[in-house]
């Protein structure tokens, strides 16, 4: 029998493989040539798909498997020289498969969510190989909020499940988080990397109204408004103090009131936010006092 050289000499072998290493998508085709320059009394590949038997008269041999299906290939070029020795090289060979879907949700929670609360949201990642090159991304809008790798080493499909933790605010409300699922398979690899999506998760936050500021001085004037409008989710409702009749708009004309302070109150289920405007007149170039007219005499 001849001697046998360990994988450990393989860089004495006079064995090239071109390429050195593979990636193949799962059922994709591949062909790789293995030669040699030196006289030798055979050579040959041994694989569970694509095995090529000893010949004697060639330098160069290729493995090739039209739709690749084993998961842990473990393709091997050997050769017997004059000598009696025999070597080998192992191909190294990575089988992927991008994911049959990526799926967001929420976990445990329903409908809006509430500023400053914290939530949990999930990424469901289905079928996919080999997950040590798998990198699970997570975005808000555009913005690359974390990312997540994977040591496994199993080489055959699995689910894998990714969870992250939010707290929005205001500015939240109506953002779109996804995540993504990128396959980083080495310079020998499909550029660009694989990536699958899932679709955009658009949350609702609720939140109290909160005027940006508690007062403001109004000079009262036919073009000039008092607004009271503020942001909030659910829409809020306004109520105006020292006003004759009940009014539920959130803005009011200066020219039909009189001088003086009116407090105007936005409320909404989580809450309310109340803003005083100050009326003043305007006369011969200086502010003037009147009196309001629920203070009148």
């Amino acid at each position: 029998m001849a001697a046998f050289i360990g994988q450990g000499a393989q860089s004495e072998c006079p064995l090239q493989l071109d390429p050195q290493r593979v990636v193949v998508r799962y059922g994709g085709s591949v062909a790789v040539n293995c030669s040699t320059s030196v006289l030798h009394k055979g050579m040959g590949w041994e694989a569970d798909e694509g095995a090529v038997p000893m010949t004697k008269d060639q330098n160069l041999i290729t493995w090739r498997v039209p739709e690749l299906r084993e998961w842990d290939i473990k393709p091997v070029c050997y050769i017997n020289l004059i000598h009696s020795a025999q070597c080998k090289v192992d191909l190294p060979v990575t089988v992927y498969k991008t994911p049959d879907s990526v799926f967001i949700s929420t976990v445990n929670h329903r409908g809006p969510m509430m500023e400053g609360q914290q939530y949990e949201l999930q990424c469901d990642v289905h079928n996919v190989a080999p997950v040590q090159y798998l990198t699970v991304k997570w975005y808000k809008g555009q913005t690359l909020l974390h990312q997540t790798n994977f040591t496994d080493t199993i080489e055959t499909p699995e689910n894998k499940t990714v969870t992250l933790l939010i707290r929005p605010d205001r500015a939240d409300d109506g953002a779109q988080y996804w995540c993504e699922a990128e396959l980083d398979l080495g310079a020998e690899g499909p550029q660009p990397h694989p990536t699958n999506s899932s679709k955009p998760l658009s949350i609702a936050v609720y939140y109290k109204p909160k005027h940006s500021s508690s007062t403001e001085t109004i000079i009262q004037d036919d073009k000039v408004m008092l607004d009271c409008t503020v942001k909030a989710n659910p829409a809020p409702t306004y109520t105006w103090d020292h006003l004759k009749e009940k009014i539920s708009s959130s803005v009011l004309k200066s020219s039909a009131l009189s001088l003086g302070n009116y407090t105007c109150t936005a409320t909404n289920t989580l809450g309310r936010d109340s803003k005083v405007f100050i009326v003043k007149g305007h006369i011969h170039g200086s502010f003037h006092w009147l009196r309001p007219a629920h203070e009148a005499i």
